[in-house]
């Protein structure tokens, strides 16, 4: 397996709005895309885009907040009332053959591959593969992709 760039770290929070209004006012966030549901995964999200350190694109802060009881983030909600990372995500040029390498590896996959925020095939590793890191793993991008 070939380690892709780092895309996001994924952060749950109990309320979206709450968030956005801290990464602009207490960390001077500039751009944040508008807030969707994403209800296949039983989230609304957004994406805090980071500056780099030479004036390019950075990495991105994915918040992520329950659509409702039923979304898993909810559970981590639940078990960590102030949110927080909730999992880190890697890119991949080609997700079947990186699927097709975990599984080979022995590595835990939670649930099919799907399509994410960023509108690319994802998948997901069990933390208790990942050194204790929900870890997602997509496609890279191509041109025109949602995020």
């Amino acid at each position: 397996m070939q380690l892709g760039r780092f895309n996001h770290i994924g952060v749950a929070v109990p309320d979206i709005e709450e968030a956005i209004a801290f990464y602009r006012d207490v960390l001077g966030a500039k751009q944040i895309t508008e807030p969707f549901d994403l209800p296949e995964q039983g989230v609304k999200v957004c994406f805090v885009n980071t500056p780099g350190h030479d004036g390019t694109e950075g990495t991105q802060v994915e918040l992520l907040a329950p659509l409702d009881e039923t979304s898993p983030v909810a559970n981590f909600i639940a078990k960590n009332p102030l949110g927080g990372q909730h999992h880190v995500c890697f890119e991949v040029p080609d997700i079947e053959a990186a699927r097709a390498e975990f599984e080979a590896a022995g590595k835990r996959i939670l649930g099919p591959t799907r399509i994410g925020a960023h509108g690319t095939p994802i998948f997901f590793l069990h933390p208790k593969d990942m050194l204790g890191q929900l870890t997602e793993i997509m496609e890279s991008p191509k041109e025109g992709a949602l995020h």
